[in-house]
């Protein structure tokens, strides 16, 4: 049988002095942690206090610790995140590609729905309404000013009725088909509107110069009261168009004529409405405006006439 090796150190005193300290840490670990738990039992607010005060101590090797032990922890998954970072970034590059286009498309939306909203008052507010429909084309090469309406004779679109939008005028329907309807636009020099200047009612002549302007000259020739700023709106007379409808704003003065914009853009206007020709009624002399009210029925009664004095009676 061998001999079991020996505990004790011999004469080596780095041995010796290792195996007491060690003896030395075992016992003084024990006697603390009999002092902690006596603490503990008896004086749980002194216990917590040293908990407290170790803890404080020993916060920065316990966070370098965790960083660590993080760290090597997830060091696969870095490696894994690195060899897939290429396919990860098309993906995401698809899907800001995607979140764009939506974004574009909700934006168009709510800008649809906002035109919609403005057509839909002036449709409720509109007694003469026939039908509302969308501007579908434009003839872009042709001497005309001329756009495309999406509404017919089917629909009860006719020509020479008024289409308007809820900024202003637009035009009236040229000519007409089943299903569709072309407009003639008020940029257009066939199409003379009567205006006149919504401060003061100065009444005026707005004609297109096919350059998408108007001409606007008063009815006094040699005169041009109209300055820039100045809205011009319909004046009625002459029927066709109602009174009232926002027609252009002036932009600039020409010696005897203005020149002036409308205030409806069919490039970005996208529904109209489409209105039955207005008639103009002429008040015959004596009779009551239609703004006044009718005299009663019933007249009152005219006082009597005074009696008058009776004359002598002739002598016998």
């Amino acid at each position: 049988m061998a001999r079991p090796p020996s505990r004790r150190p011999g004469y080596d005193r780095k041995a010796q002095y290792g195996l007491f300290a060690s003896y030395v840490v075992a016992v003084s670990g024990a006697l603390a942690g009999l002092l902690l738990v006596i603490v503990a039992t008896f004086d749980p607010t002194g216990f917590a206090v040293i908990r407290a005060t170790v803890a404080e101590i020993t916060r920065p090797a316990s966070i370098t610790m965790r960083q660590l032990v993080s760290g090597f922890g997830t060091i696969d998954e870095q490696i894994v995140a690195y060899f897939r970072a290429g396919s990860q970034n098309a993906a995401l590059r698809r899907q800001v590609d995607t979140n764009r286009t939506r974004l574009i498309e909700a934006a168009a939306i709510e800008q649809e729905n906002i035109r919609l909203k403005k057509l839909l008052q002036l449709v409720e507010a509109e007694d003469g309404e026939v039908v509302a429909a969308r501007l579908i084309s434009s003839t872009g090469g042709s001497t005309r000013r001329i756009a495309r309406l999406a509404a017919g004779r089917a629909q009860g679109a006719y020509p020479g009725m008024p289409v308007r939008a809820p900024e202003g005028l637009i035009g009236r329907i040229l000519t007409a088909g089943p299903n569709t309807a072309d407009v003639l636009l008020l940029t257009d020099s066939q199409n003379i509107i009567p205006v006149r200047r919504a401060r003061d009612n100065i009444a005026g002549i707005a004609t297109g110069q096919d350059d998408g302007s108007l001409e606007v000259r008063s009815l006094n020739a040699g005169n041009n009261p109209f300055r820039p700023g100045d809205i011009m709106v319909t004046s009625g007379t002459g029927g066709l168009y109602r009174p009232n409808i926002p027609v252009a704003i002036i932009v600039r003065s020409d010696g005897d004529k203005a020149i002036a914009v409308p205030l409806a853009n069919p490039a970005r206007v996208e529904a109209v409405i489409v209105q039955r020709p207005y008639e103009a009624t002429v008040t015959p002399v004596g009779s009551p405006s239609p703004t006044e009210s009718p005299p009663s029925a019933s007249p009152t009664p005219a006082s009597p006439a005074p009696a008058s004095p009776a004359s002598p009676s002739p002598a016998p």
